[in-house]
């Protein structure tokens, strides 16, 4: 399974009979979606089958992973040139990096040869740090902040999931929300401070924000089920998407606490993934025809992301300077391609 099913595969679990209590203010808003105007590059990794790109760093670098001739996944980086340049961990099965940070370092996950993940770091330079949480059987890092730390979460010989958070030290600390049974930490911001959810015993899903200093504060979009963060910026602004019955929508939840929802006209399933220090959020939308990304704010409304020839767009990283990056299926429904698109 790739890391892209995976993730997809353990949002369903989790979103499967979940209930949710509110702890603040929804503003519903919707906005439509007009075509972006910034010019959009399409790029694979060479002698690749398939690429997916998923983090975009402060100065245009890309990370993400790729199919290579014999299926399995393999790690890349993208020069703001252009350049590409690809990396495994020493063991590694399968390699999926997650996230790069404004220094150039990369953490990611990799499948060693008993098909177990296990996290890495890899520098600017080049070297690459292997890790797991102890008491960890399998372990996802999610993202890396610009101090260097890593957030994610992993697995225990119970099969419990916790978050943890690893300090650009290497010193390794887990948590977990109160009333947890299951945590998955998926975005860190530059101070440190992290978000994701977690499942409690009735099966409800609620969001959560942790600080650097420990403090963990749970919320919940007003009467939904289920409640799925998955972007932080560095004012503690927070992104990602609630399931309400049947129907799938994107949040917003400001620094103070106030949560809007939103989606792009004509949209039945919004899922938000990243948002950046000015507020422009991106990811990706369904409509009656296709999956597209998109970007923008309930604020200012959205723009769609179709780079040409595309049939499945999905947007999940931005910068500061509004770049996105993502990856999309073209019309044969045969090849994943990688894009960036610059304002």
């Amino acid at each position: 399974m790739s890391g892209n099913d995976r993730q997809r595969a353990c949002r369903a679990k989790l979103r499967n009979g979940a209930s949710a209590l509110s702890l603040a203010v929804l503003v519903l808003a919707s906005a439509g979606p007009a075509l972006a105007k910034g010019k959009i590059t399409s790029f694979d990794v060479p002698d690749s089958t398939n690429t997916f790109a998923k983090s975009i760093a402060s100065d245009g670098s890309i990370v993400g992973y790729y199919e290579g001739a014999d299926g399995s996944d393999q790690g890349f980086l993208r020069a703001p040139d252009g350049a590409i340049s690809t990396f495994n961990p020493k063991g590694s099965h399968g390699t999926m990096p997650a996230g790069i940070n404004g220094t150039g370092a990369i953490a990611g996950s990799y499948y060693d040869a008993h098909s177990n993940l296990h996290g890495f770091v890899r520098s600017a330079g080049g070297k690459i740090k292997r890790f797991d949480p102890a008491g960890s059987i399998e372990t996802q890092a999610q993202a890396i902040g610009d101090g260097g730390s890593i957030a994610g979460f992993y697995l225990d010989t119970s099969l419990v999931e916790h978050g943890f958070v690893r300090g650009a030290d290497g010193s390794i600390v887990s948590f977990d929300p109160t009333g947890s049974t299951g945590t998955e930490a998926n975005a860190i911001n530059a101070n440190g401070d992290v978000t994701g959810y977690y499942a409690d015993s009735s099966g409800s899903v609620h969001g959560f924000l942790r600080t650097a200093d420990g403090t963990i504060a749970s919320f919940d979009v007003e009467g939904t089920t289920q409640t799925f963060p998955f972007g932080i910026n560095a004012k503690d602004d927070i992104v990602g998407f609630y399931v309400n019955g049947g129907t799938v929508s994107g949040f917003v939840r400001s620094a103070a606490g106030t949560i809007t929802g939103f989606d792009p006209q004509g949209s039945f399933a919004t899922e938000a993934y990243a948002i950046n220090d000015s507020g422009k959020i991106t990811g990706f939308y369904e409509d009656s025809t296709q999956v597209r990304g998109f970007v923008g704010s309930p604020k200012t409304g959205f723009k769609s992301i179709d780079p040409p020839k595309s049939s499945d767009t999905e947007a999940f990283s931005i910068n500061d300077e509004g770049a996105v990056a993502g990856f999309y299926s073209d019309k044969t429904g045969t090849h994943t391609h990688g894009f960036i698109r610059t304002p």
